[in-house]
């Protein structure tokens, strides 16, 4: 079958407003007067109670406490207090981050009424820079799945065509920053859990360094390789709110060298969508690198991962199996089967791998390969092929992004247009503690690509 490709990426049909203004626009304005932050709170909540019935972003949304919130924003310019870019600006939270006085659920039956009584460590800088936070975004289940579609609020749905998932498993923050609900959202990336749906959404999303962010207050999938991320349409706002996550500045990058890793010596990926994402990098690619041991990776992710959110779960899968969904039950059991020494095995293999690839990086200053190597699956979805050949949905969607997450790298992901009116993303990889510089490589990606 032959497939429709695009380069350019236009928001989804019938996307809100804030799908069509930038942060920095947004921050000009306000600051102007020709438009407060409780304006622009209610054309958010407008935007969610329109898309909500078609995409199912969110699990709560919180009127009262953004009206409140986006007042004393303008209470506080008014007088001249101002705390930046973000204030008075709306934001969206994944449901599994702690956030004063909301549910916490987790996508899960288990967390059903649970409220949190304070802010995680990554809200309270959000809080001091005036942002107004507008709600909780729907997640798979207990974080514990790459596709968006189990969750006991029900899937997420892709903006772009809502027969497809909107991947996971920061599902409903993708999909709310793609469809113009709000701006800019937060997200948690374990082994893709940030990037993933950001592809699959056409949006940008970082997953940072392992451990530049605390992740005190959200609630663990796999705590070794769990990270806090940002979502927004372009990398500029991208830039913005990891700024104000991380107290950091832009970094500049004269003239970068990427290197180009062949996606089907990691996975099998659909030619049209590693034509794209090479495409949008072919002025700055050096050549094509080769990972050592990238599929041993693979399978370390899935030891690590499945062995601490197993740990994480057993005393809830012991004490109310019942209140699991049938897969990510399934899911935990099996990660709870790998033994001690695999888990070590497994560890030391990111210990040894993680040097030879930081002397690749030292050749390169990025690497880069697509994010996810087929488009968005419909919901549902767990068997699809690509060039011929039959693949697993769940280890396909993390095929790509999982292995730098196993070596706590930073990566950000951007969209490089289409294939058959659905996103496709471009993955950069660096050396840690290279957010910024990744950030501001992508934003010229998406500058030159306009």
């Amino acid at each position: 079958m032959s497939s429709s490709l695009e380069t350019s990426l236009d928001p989804p049909p019938g996307a809100g407003y804030f799908a069509r203004v930038g942060v920095a626009e947004l921050a000009t304005e306000l600051r102007a007067g020709r438009v407060s932050s409780r304006d622009l709170v209610e054309t958010a909540l407008g935007e969610a109670a329109r898309w909500q019935p078609v995409l199912n972003a969110f699990v709560t949304i919180d009127e009262t406490g953004a009206r409140a919130a986006a007042e004393k924003a303008d209470r506080e310019l008014a007088a001249g207090v101002d705390r930046g870019p973000l204030h008075g600006l709306p934001i969206a939270v994944k449901d599994i981050i702690d956030v004063h006085g909301l549910p916490t659920t987790a996508g899960a039956r288990h967390f059903a009424g649970h409220i949190a009584s304070r802010d995680a460590d990554c809200i309270r800088p959000l809080r001091e820079a005036g942002a107004v936070i507008l709600g909780k975004t729907t997640t798979h289940e207990f974080a514990c799945g790459p596709t968006g579609d189990r969750s006991a609020s029900g899937p997420t749905r892709n903006p772009y065509a809502t027969g497809h998932m909107a991947g996971g498993s920061s599902s409903g923050s993708a999909a709310a920053v793609a469809a113009g609900i709000v701006g800019l959202a937060l997200g948690t990336d374990t082994g893709g859990s940030v990037r993933i749906p950001a592809a699959c959404c056409g949006v940008v999303g970082l997953k940072p360094t392992h451990g530049a962010v605390a992740t005190t207050g959200v609630f663990p999938l796999a705590p070794s390789l769990d990270t806090v991320g940002p979502l927004a349409r372009t990398a500029a706002d991208c830039r913005l709110l990891w700024t104000v996550m991380t107290a950091g500045h832009r970094q500049p990058v004269a003239a970068p060298r990427i290197g180009w890793v062949p996606p089907d010596s990691i996975h099998p990926t659909a030619p049209e969508i590693t034509s794209l994402a090479r495409d949008l990098t072919k002025d700055l690619i050096i050549g094509e690198v080769t990972v050592p041991a990238v599929k041993e990776l693979r399978a370390a992710y899935r030891t690590i991962q499945g062995s601490e959110a197993y740990a994480v779960h057993a005393e809830r899968l012991a004490t109310a199996p019942e209140l699991y969904g049938d897969e990510v039950r399934d899911r935990l059991r099996t990660g709870g089967q790998a033994r001690g020494w695999e888990y070590v095995r497994a560890l030391e293999l990111r210990d040894r791998v993680r040097g030879a690839v930081t002397d690749l990086l030292r050749q390169q200053d990025f690497l880069a390969l697509p994010t996810i190597p087929l488009s968005p699956p419909t919901l549902d979805s767990r068997d699809e092929t690509i060039g011929g050949e039959a693949v697993d949905v769940r280890a396909a969607l993390l095929a790509l992004t999982s292995p730098w997450s196993v070596l706590g790298l930073p990566a950000v992901t951007v969209p490089a247009g289409l294939v058959d009116g659905l996103p496709v993303g471009l993955q950069l990889v660096g050396p840690p503690g290279t957010e910024h510089r990744l950030l501001t490589v992508a934003e010229y990606l998406q500058n030159t690509s306009s």
